[in-house]
């Protein structure tokens, strides 16, 4: 067995939304790994930062819920680009309902039909969609998030059984509340609108994990380096939950 420092030499991945948070934190330890990664999100900045700090080979910039750039042939895709916004459902205009599918479902679909092709032709592949929580379960005032995350799990499952016996693997890693920017906004508009102090209002949110505190972006990226190493070449088609235990 390959020693994990040197799994993935020589393979390549795909990071999308690697230019911060969890996509960052995947590029770093798939890099880490030996993979040469290539990291595609809609600023350049963050993206070009992250192949100076050696988090990656390569960037492309793109919007997953946009026009795509030509992508390249990979044996790693992780689809880490995603957004949250939050409402009551009545008051959740379709235009929001479709910038939280755009980003966190049918962008995803897009990349992986883009890529799909190429691991199928190599009978080698990993594709891991990172999706939330939310894909299992639900939450006040984020419907139009849930329903794209709980999307982004059946399009995996159902994807996973399509190329079951073709030497690609499809799966989820579902986070809960994790210390990244999209969290840092929900504490930013818990203390806007409750009038909450900062402690408070990410106290709110750690409530969720039995823990009693946020996942580490690094966490969700050892599941994620998991899941594309040879030891998970039997795991297809599961959700799991990076969440300290939360059901």
């Amino acid at each position: 067995m390959a020693s994990r420092s040197a799994a993935l030499e020589g393979l390549s991945a795909l990071v999308t939304g690697g230019g911060s948070g969890i996509g960052l934190a995947c590029a770093r330890a798939l890099s880490a790994a030996g993979a040469g990664v290539t990291v595609l999100g809609r600023r350049e900045a963050p993206l070009r930062a992250a192949v100076e700090a050696g988090a990656a080979r390569t960037f492309l910039v793109g919007d997953v819920a946009g026009e795509l750039p030509p992508l390249p042939r990979c044996a790693l895709l992780v689809n880490a680009a995603g957004a949250a916004e939050s409402a009551p459902f009545l008051k959740t205009d379709a235009a929001l309902w479709e910038r939280m599918l755009a980003v966190n479902l049918t962008g995803a679909a897009a990349v992986i039909r883009a890529v799909l092709p190429g691991m199928l032709e190599a009978r080698q592949g990993r594709i891991v969609n990172i999706a939330s929580t939310a894909a299992l379960k639900g939450y006040p005032y984020v419907a139009a998030y849930a329903a794209a995350k709980h999307g982004l799990l059946g399009l995996t499952r159902a994807l996973a059984l399509e190329v079951a016996g073709r030497g690609v693997t499809v799966n989820c890693v579902c986070p809960g509340f994790t210390e990244t920017d999209i969290v840092a906004e929900s504490i930013a508009r818990i203390m806007a609108k409750t009038g909450r102090g900062e402690a408070e209002a990410r106290a709110e949110l750690t409530r969720h994990n039995p823990q009693g505190r946020l996942v580490q972006p690094e966490e969700v990226a050892a599941a994620v380096l998991y899941l594309c190493g040879p030891e998970a070449a039997a795991v297809n088609g599961v959700a799991l939950p990076v969440a300290g235990g939360e059901a």
